[in-house]
């Protein structure tokens, strides 16, 4: 069972802006959400039903799981000192 991965317009204009290492890294790790929408070290987000983050580095990837679409929406990819603050 594999998921389809889509990313917020929002979060595609941000993963454009990194450097293509860390871009390389992140590409990754979405990569492999296809397969396993909740891998190992994978966290809910508090105050958000459906929100899910993981880590690359000092960066965060914030997504929410549909399963009944089995779909990954990747919604923000940012730093990990500016991930949680408001856009």
């Amino acid at each position: 069972m594999s998921y389809r991965i889509e990313l917020a317009p929002s979060a595609a204009r941000a993963f454009t802006r990194l450097d293509r290492g860390i871009q390389r890294r992140i590409r990754d790790a979405i990569d492999g959400l296809q397969d396993n929408p909740r891998p190992a070290g994978v966290r809910k987000l508090t105050g958000a039903d459906d929100l899910w983050r993981i880590r690359v580095g000092d960066y965060r990837v914030v997504y929410r799981i549909e399963d009944h679409r089995l779909l990954v929406l990747v919604v923000r990819i940012a730093h990990r000192r500016d991930i949680y603050r408001g856009k």
